[in-house]
């Protein structure tokens, strides 16, 4: 007998197809006709499977169900199905479940379907869900799909049940998870080959918020972010077509064909300049629905744990009086960091009656003491300080030093430039950083977008110069302290180092270093750091260019770079903290070959150095 589920594989395919201009458009109702199609199949496969098997089937106590993507209705074309059988333990014996499991699984695997299955008790569902976070996440949708629905309609309602439970001892561990997976596969808005799913702000993050609103601590957003998971799941489907396979990660070789699929590519454009404006186009497009995503997961996450703090006693045994006996509820405490800023339940808040339309410096104030004190920004917080009547060309001296002691924050700048980059707030300060923001790198060494190199490169420049040479100039070198205004232009130059790298610009150093002074200037900064950071980033190439294409030993090289950086050993220290924090910070992929050509490495720092010593000399 023909299987049901014979060819459901490219019948998937085909019904996933673009329409006839190579567009893909309704991508939610190829996803409900794809998940209709699994559970008429699968439900038709099940009744072939118990119709043929050697013993009577019972009526009740086992069925198939559907959990993951297929269970949520957000199967892609070449998806993996998740199915589980769930009985009773007195219904079938060990040999019968057998032989009805691979009456099922058999005829999915010979059809050339992915297959993630199991077979298990009610019991043994729930035992699973309670110990492992992630198989709990995935159990929060189970779908009856034959056999006894009722069986399982009611093992769904108990998963769900001891999740609400537990999800007041276990939110802590579900956004440690969330953390992990950040640490491991970085930010969407900022990777130049993201993985859709794991990423922050990916699909994973989509099922978090999910599970925080079925605990009943938070209710989930919806509208626009409803919006952006349906968009990130068309480029996950776009994915699966151009890949062929089911796959999350956007390489190089999908992207310009998925941005065509999604009608980013525009024809009127030759052929090399329409995929590079496709690529960044979707590189802008991913960065906004990943930001919308995990907006929203913090967010609710923030809902959901102050949710918690208010459930716990807060009041003295007078105070929980009743209010004829004059109890009076405990007044919120603030902590105050900065002038209208405070912190409240371990986040960055305004102090009340603080109005933001009338403070333009506030949202400086608000970022430096997230930074300063590690603390996140309250998503409400954020959306307030859009009000800030920010203006490029208007910085106070105050404005000035929360700038520079922002860039100063260390590691804790990426997390605050991220929350403050989401109600976009520093392409209002700086105009030219929307130049760069979302743009990916053509250059095989970096993991992720300009914007998030720059950063990432401010974060490693430390006060201390980590030159190998001895401290000459304002007494650097050999690990001694650079002065206020030499940081300072590190730091800006550290942030604007390649914010010259737009479109078929051929010198993105020379480039930027025409925007450096226009910026500045612009800022307010002494004419001293102004010089220093422009002469850093037309230099920031020079030294590993110079390490790897001249010879150190030549007298003629140590005196050209020395000529160049105005026979200045400050700024030779300067430039080497320059070059070392852009090296390290590429975040090239696992190559060791893409390593060694482009990254920091031992070898790449010895070269460096023997260069640096030549022009030392010449000094």
């Amino acid at each position: 007998m023909t299987s049901a589920v014979d060819q459901l594989k490219s019948r998937f395919m085909a019904m996933s197809q673009p329409d006839a201009d190579g567009i893909y458009r309704n991508g939610a109702a190829k996803r409900k006709a794809r998940t209709d199609l699994a559970v008429d199949c699968l439900t038709r496969l099940w009744t072939e499977a118990t119709a043929n098997v050697s013993f009577d089937m019972p009526s009740t106590g086992v069925g198939l169900a559907a959990v993951g993507s297929l269970a949520r209705g957000q199967i892609g074309p070449s998806s993996d199905i998740d199915l589980v059988i769930i009985y009773e333990s007195h219904t079938l014996d060990d040999h019968q479940l057998n032989e009805l499991a691979n009456s099922i699984w058999y005829p999915m695997w010979d059809s050339g379907l992915d297959l993630d299955h199991s077979v298990r008790t009610r019991q043994q569902c729930e035992a699973v869900t309670d110990k492992d976070l992630p198989a709990a996440m995935g159990w929060l949708d189970v779908r009856p799909i034959a056999g006894d629905t009722q069986l399982i309609a009611d093992t769904a309602a108990s998963i769900l049940e001891r999740w609400r439970k537990a999800a007041r001892k276990r939110l802590p561990e579900l956004l440690a998870s969330a953390d992990k997976r950040l640490d491991e596969f970085g930010r969407l808005p900022y990777l130049n080959q993201p993985n859709i799913k794991e990423a922050r702000g990916g699909l994973r993050d989509s099922v978090l918020v999910s599970a925080l609103a079925a605990s009943w601590l938070a209710d989930r957003p919806h509208g626009s972010y409803d919006a952006a998971v349906d968009a990130l799941l068309d480029v996950r489907d776009c994915i699966h077509l151009v890949a062929n396979k089911d796959t999350n990660l956007l390489l190089p070789p999908y992207q310009a064909k998925v941005a065509a699929m999604l009608g980013l590519a525009d024809p009127t454009l030759p052929e090399d300049e329409r995929a590079a404006r496709s690529i960044d186009d979707l590189q802008t497009r991913l960065a906004r629905l990943g930001r919308t995503i995990a907006f929203s997961l913090d967010s609710t996450a923030s809902r959901a744990e102050h949710s918690l703090t208010h459930e716990r006693p807060r009041f003295s045994f007078f105070q929980m009086m009743s209010p004829r006996a004059g109890g009076k509820r405990e007044a919120p405490t603030f902590e105050v960091l900065a002038p209208g800023i405070v912190a409240h339940e371990r986040e960055v808040v305004l102090a009340p009656g603080v109005d933001p339309s009338r403070d333009a410096v506030l949202a400086l104030r608000a970022a430096t003491a997230a930074a300063e004190f590690e603390l996140p920004i309250n998503p409400g917080t954020l959306m307030n300080l859009r009000r800030c009547p920010i203006r490029d060309s208007v910085w106070s001296a105050e404005a000035r030093e929360l700038f520079v002691r922002l860039l100063a924050s260390g590691s804790a700048l990426m997390d605050v430039w991220d929350e403050l980059d989401f109600v976009d707030i520093p392409g209002r300060w700086i105009p030219e950083w929307l130049g760069i923001r979302n743009r990916p790198s053509a250059s095989a060494a970096h993991r992720y977008t300009i914007d998030r190199h720059s950063i990432e490169v401010v974060t490693r420049l430390g006060r201390e110069s980590a030159a190998p040479g001895g401290g000459a100039g304002a007494g650097t070198g050999g690990g001694e302290r650079y002065d206020d205004a030499h940081y300072t232009a590190l730091l800006l130059a550290g942030l604007l180092h390649d914010i010259g790298k737009r479109p078929f610009v051929t010198d993105h150093a020379a480039e930027g270093a025409k925007h450096v002074p226009v910026i500045l200037r612009r800022m307010g900064f002494d004419a001293r750091v102004v010089r220093w950071a422009t002469l850093l980033v037309r230099e920031h190439l020079t030294l590993s260019e110079f390490a790897t294409g001249r010879n150190p030993n030549d007298p003629a090289v140590g005196d050209e770079l020395a000529g160049r950086l105005d026979h200045d050993p400050v700024l030779l220290d300067m430039l080497y903290d320059l070059t070392r924090a852009d090296g390290s910070s590429l975040g090239a992929t696992a190559s060791e070959q893409i390593t060694k050509q482009y990254g920091w490495s031992t070898w790449r720092e010895s070269l460096v150095q023997a260069i640096y010593n030549a022009t030392r000399y010449h000094l």
